[in-house]
């Protein structure tokens, strides 16, 4: 997975009934953009997240291609 700051990650629930969980990253800790990242969750939290397979990107105005 390769983020860049700005981006929006999904964490989808892992059991039935739990609902997803979003944020914006915020920072990242290697220049290629591989994990870990520092984001701001939607509840307004901020952690440190290794992302794992129930998990997705979606793009930021940072890293959209116009």
């Amino acid at each position: 997975m390769i983020a860049h700051v700005g981006d929006r990650i999904v964490v989808k629930g892992k059991h039935v009934g739990d609902g997803s969980r979003g944020g914006v990253i915020t920072q990242l800790r290697h220049e290629d953009g591989t994990p870990p990242y520092e984001v701001q969750w939607d509840d307004g939290h901020t952690g440190l997240i290794f992302p794992g397979p129930e998990t997705h990107l979606e793009a930021g105005r940072a890293s959209a291609v116009s």
